[in-house]
């Protein structure tokens, strides 16, 4: 990302009306300054506070950076340095040490605070304060020493990331290792997140995968008068609720049957509505029984509205991880510290929060939904400033020529091949046509 863009999304952060987190008092809660640490440029002792490493890692990160090192273009960038008001930037070694003792003590707490901050100011704009959940784990790829073996067999982490679907951002995440399941302490994840929510407000909605699928998550949602729509398990009670439902009861759709039944677990006190949609399996050696995929619900609405309801945990939950993980580099961690990752995560969430809250703040309607943040930053952006300021002239993009056919067809030739010991062989032509011949391929035909 150029560094205009970074200014102008700095500058607006600092414009929002409710102020953002970089106008916090420093140092914050939990961060300790990094005294004594020497700069490689500046050849000097300096103490460095959370402002002057948590804002670089917040724009490094918002740029497109990927590693500590890519720290290095911002420390060039003269121009940005005079914005930020930092004569040094800190090194990528005092980065990594800092992460390190971020993690280890308490500033972990500190960015928590400031992401609920941005979080607040989201959900200030949107002016709602029923809130849909939607949560999920993540599968974070690292080859670390201390990393863990996934469920899926590779070594990482394995974050809980909650997201807020009609703000978009992420209310809180817990960084875990990889061989903790997915479906370890749901319920307490949804407590933490809804315990972050702005005074008045509250979670009415949860969407989960099958990792949900626990009866004391259930007992709450009924509890507190949560609506939910959770993946289910294709265990033994619920094959045999399914294999009791009538045909009468399958409404058949181009691509699937839906059908419903009540279904309930031991240590539900309620029962739920069970779901199920069947598709057709292609007729295999030994089994050619459908496919079932089921949800748990206790909404009061058809099956059909239902199914489309959750399966809009898509475009939030699932999309926005991707966003989070490709957008802004949280798909590679730095450190080999689980520790230090985890403060970097954090960082990264809180930088997603930032650029959601800048894109709805500062850039039109147009380009809200954009889901990359180099898409939404095209029209700030030297090269996009040209392209609109052409569209507003209605000066059209000049079109590439096509390369022109050429005049005479290659010539033919032969092409021979012997079988060994064998008296048999066969000649071919290659038979060149225009539009072979323009893109350099030709059609073999048998020769007289």
């Amino acid at each position: 990302m150029p560094s205009l863009c970074l200014l102008i999304f700095l500058r607006a952060l600092r414009g929002v009306p409710s102020r953002s987190c970089f106008e916090v008092p420093y140092p914050w809660p939990g961060f300790e300054p990094l005294a004594g640490h020497r700069d490689a440029q500046a050849g000097q002792c300096a103490g460095l506070c959370g402002e002057r490493l948590v804002t670089p890692l917040v724009l490094m990160v918002t740029g497109g950076g990927r590693s500590l090192e890519d720290l290095r273009t911002l420390k060039n960038d003269t121009a940005l340095n005079q914005v930020l008001k930092q004569d040094v930037l800190p090194s990528t070694d005092a980065v990594g040490d800092w992460l390190r003792r971020t993690g280890t003590g308490t500033g972990l707490d500190g960015l928590d605070r400031i992401n609920r901050r941005a979080v607040a100011t989201r959900i200030r704009q949107i002016g709602i304060q029923a809130h849909t959940l939607d949560g999920d784990a993540s599968q974070i790829v690292a080859e670390k020493e201390a990393a863990h073996f996934t469920y899926q067999g590779e070594q990482g982490y394995m974050p809980m990331i909650g997201h807020l679907a009609e703000a978009g951002v992420v209310i809180h995440e817990e960084f875990r290792e990889g061989n903790i399941a997915p479906a370890t302490q749901n319920l307490e994840f949804i407590q933490a997140c809804e315990a972050r929510l702005p005074k008045g407000h509250r979670i009415a909605h949860v969407r989960l995968d099958s990792a949900g699928y626990q009866a004391d998550l259930f007992n709450h949602c009924e509890d507190t008068g949560k609506t939910f729509a959770i993946g289910g398990r294709l265990d033994a009670p619920t094959l045999q609720a399914i294999a009791e439902i009538p045909e009468s009861a399958w409404k058949t759709y181009a691509d699937c049957a839906v059908a419903e039944t009540v279904h309930s677990m031991n240590d539900t006190r309620k029962s739920f509505r069970l779901i199920v949609v069947k598709y057709p399996r292609q007729a295999e050696l030994f089994d050619d029984s459908p496919k079932y995929h089921v949800i748990t619900s206790n909404r009061v609405e058809s099956a059909a509205d239902t199914l489309i309801w959750y399966r809009q945990r898509g475009e939030v939950s699932e999309n926005g991880i991707q966003e989070l993980k490709i957008g802004f580099g949280m798909e590679r961690m730095p450190c080999g510290q689980f520790k230090a990752n985890a403060a970097f995560f954090r960082i990264g969430v809180l930088a997603h929060n930032l650029f959601v809250l800048f894109k709805h703040s500062a850039l039109g309607e147009g380009w809200q939904r954009h889901p990359s943040r180099h898409r939404a930053l095209a029209p700030v952006s030297p090269a996009g400033q040209a392209r609109a300021a052409c569209r507003r002239l209605g000066i059209e993009d000049r079109q590439r020529e096509p390369r022109p056919v050429p005049q005479h067809p290659r010539p033919h030739f032969r092409l021979r091949y012997r079988q060994s010991q064998s008296l048999v062989s066969s000649s071919f032509t290659a038979e060149t046509t225009p539009g072979a011949a323009r893109h350099g391929a030709a059609r073999f035909v048998p020769s007289d």
